[in-house]
């Protein structure tokens, strides 16, 4: 069936047009701004070990490089923003034996968010299904999730989250962060030996978008691979291989790969997403590099003796004159 860029490009619509009836700006959510000879970066830190969660960090606990030079940090704040959060849900027939742990989890990341941010819920097997737009109303988040129907259908991953991305890096504003929090065993049909018709995207685009995205993503594995072997003798190596990549799209994006079975087992995930999102941190510094040349200036923040958390901001900025 050829008919899933269809739908997708129909769910990206409805997102857009909710997106805007909500009053959503396009410029970029850290757009990295140069004025008066001060680059002022947004950041966000994301904690990779959900049993020790991010504090609010100072600024001494940052460090700025330069094209590889630390950078004296002239201004630094943080403050609570609120978010735009998309519940990515494999609605494949893999994952037939997890709806109800895929309705209690989706209640429960609905829940466990604040009032002032938005939800919207997304499945995926043949083709995208929009199951609620972006929204505060809790109430209709819920009806929406308890009328998830019985999973069905094939996989195309990796055309689904490529989509659902892209709806998401165009509609980001300066005041709200987005993320993407997909559920699936990520196994796209497009995968070797994997029967039926898979993604027109390959992974390696589809990496690559990940990387480059302004929207976190946090992939939680939902493991149904014994039930798919027996059912339909899908491959345990591409199960495997799926695993791996899910590991991939999380460390392009900055954040851990969380496994699900059971619902205790993403317990300590829903605060993390939370809390991590929540928080921008805006750092400011003057260049000791004072050339405007144009040329490509790379940016990179650090946090002191922090392995268990990763950093996110732009990546760089072109050193132009700065107009009269």
């Amino acid at each position: 069936m050829r008919a899933t860029k269809q739908p997708i490009q129909a769910a990206m619509l409805m997102l857009l047009v909710a997106a805007a009836c909500l009053g959503q700006s396009t410029e970029p959510v850290d757009t990295l701004r140069i004025e008066s000879n001060l680059v002022d970066l947004k950041v966000s830190v994301v904690s990779l070990n959900p049993r020790n969660p991010t504090t609010e960090l100072q600024q001494k606990d940052f460090m700025v490089l330069e094209d590889g030079q630390p950078q004296d940090i002239a201004f630094f704040a943080a403050a609570e923003t609120p978010f735009d959060l998309v519940l990515l849900i494999d609605l494949s027939q893999s994952s037939n034996n997890k709806l109800k742990l895929i309705r209690k989890s989706a209640n429960r990341f609905v829940e466990a968010t604040r009032p002032t941010d938005r939800v919207s819920i997304v499945g995926f097997a043949n083709e995208a299904q929009l199951i609620c737009p972006l929204t505060q109303d809790r109430r209709l988040l819920k009806k929406s999730i308890d009328n998830i129907q019985e999973p069905q259908g094939g996989t195309r991953f990796w055309d689904s989250l490529r989509y659902v991305l892209a709806v998401l890096n165009a509609n980001v504003n300066t005041t709200r962060r987005s993320a993407l929090v997909v559920m699936t065993d990520g196994v796209d049909n497009a995968l070797p030996d994997v029967f039926g018709e898979g993604s027109t995207t390959s992974f390696d685009t589809l990496l690559q978008i990940v990387r480059e995205s302004d929207a976190i993503v946090f992939p939680i594995y939902l493991d149904t691979e014994d039930e798919e072997y027996k059912r339909h003798r899908t491959p345990r190596s591409a199960f495997a291989l799926a695993r791996e990549q899910l590991g991939q799209l999380a460390v392009a994006s900055g954040t851990r790969l969380f496994r699900a079975q059971e619902l205790k087992d993403l317990d300590d995930v829903y605060q993390q997403v939370i809390n991590d999102l929540g928080k921008i941190y805006s750092i400011g510094y003057r260049p000791s590099n004072e050339q405007r040349d144009g040329k490509w200036r790379s940016v990179t923040v650090q946090v002191h003796d922090r392995q268990d958390v990763a950093v996110r901001t732009k990546q760089g900025y072109f050193a132009r004159t700065l107009p009269n």
